[in-house]
């Protein structure tokens, strides 16, 4: 009997794989190929941030004073620093808290908006007027605000900026997705499987959150560029990673004394780095939210939205009111 099961699970396994190829060929198709660019782009840099320990030629926290400001060479591929430092290995060992930052910050973010927004779609009356009074309260507060209010409490640290910016991500994030959230709500099919008897728990976590699937990775993708710039801004102004420790923010911030001097290269290094990841990003996640079918044409380009709170107020301006 088990000789005569194992073709078919072998079959079946064959052709679930065959139905995920086909999907992840469906979805690279429908991103083009300035979707692809743009994951070869975010593949790259997280390949670069995994094996930075093994392919950093030098140390990035070993200055050497007698190289100071060294060219181009084949030992030093982008030249050294003011202080000895060799470029090119703190900006491969840099990639790693400038990629962990924004996503611990991505993913917390939306994580904990999503659980806001179901909730408040799902529960409506006093439970939707309450997570919608303590968003428009957090809106109060900037994040690079937070983040110093943080660093005052917990010191200056990559952790205490991450956290700060996650909560002040969290309740334009929430906005955005309860607006998508009202709308799911409201189609006949879930109002039918109330009426079959599921629970809300099965009918948010079956049907009502997956029908939001595209909108909550466009807003993940989105965040990460967002908080990749700020972390960044957080890092210069010396609120986040601290030195030596390599970050892009810090390289920038290291490399003003370098524009001084005539010898640009640290800055230009990490700002050209931070521009193309953010950018890819971004990209990324425009085409990922108009796969989704969202129509922003009406609220302007999203791209052109830069900040998640001017999204939230234009979808939630479009969005229509839950059902009573």
């Amino acid at each position: 009997m088990s000789a005569g099961l194992a073709p078919v699970t072998a079959a079946a396994a064959a052709g679930a794989g065959a139905a995920a190829a086909r999907s992840a060929r469906r979805a690279l198709r429908a991103i083009g190929k300035l979707g692809i660019a743009c994951l070869a782009v975010i593949a790259l840099a997280v390949l670069v941030a995994i094996l930075s320990p093994l392919l950093t030629p030098d140390n990035p926290n070993l200055g050497q004073i007698g190289q100071v400001y060294l060219g181009f060479s084949t030992s030093h591929l982008l030249g050294t620093d003011g202080q000895g430092y060799d470029i090119f290995s703190r900006l491969m060992a840099g990639s790693r808290d400038s990629l962990l930052g924004p996503l611990a910050v991505a993913f917390m973010a939306t994580a904990v908006a999503t659980i806001l927004a179901t909730v408040a779609a799902w529960s409506r009356g006093f439970v939707d007027t309450g997570i919608s009074a303590m968003t428009n309260v957090l809106f109060a507060f900037p994040g690079v605000i937070l983040a110093i209010l943080a660093a005052t409490v917990l010191g200056a640290s990559l952790t205490a900026a991450v956290f700060a910016l996650t909560i002040a991500y969290i309740p334009a994030v929430t906005r955005v997705l309860r607006s998508a959230a009202v709308m799911v709500r409201g189609q006949t099919y879930i109002s039918a499987l109330e009426i079959q008897g599921y629970s809300a728990f099965t009918v948010c976590v079956r049907h009502l959150i997956p029908n939001m699937s595209a909108l909550i990775v466009a807003e993940f993708t989105l965040l990460f560029g967002f908080s990749m710039v700020d972390l960044s801004a957080i890092s210069y102004l010396g609120l986040g990673t601290q030195p030596p420790h390599s970050d892009w923010g810090v390289m920038v911030a290291e490399g003003q004394t370098g524009i001084l001097a005539g010898q640009p290269g640290e800055a230009l290094a990490a700002g050209i780095t931070i521009f193309v990841i953010v950018l890819a990003f971004t990209l990324l996640g425009e085409r990922i939210a108009a796969l989704g079918g969202a129509d922003y044409r009406s609220t302007g380009s999203w791209l052109s939205m830069r900040s998640p709170r001017r999204r939230s107020a234009a979808i939630e301006s479009a969005a229509p009111e839950a059902r009573p």
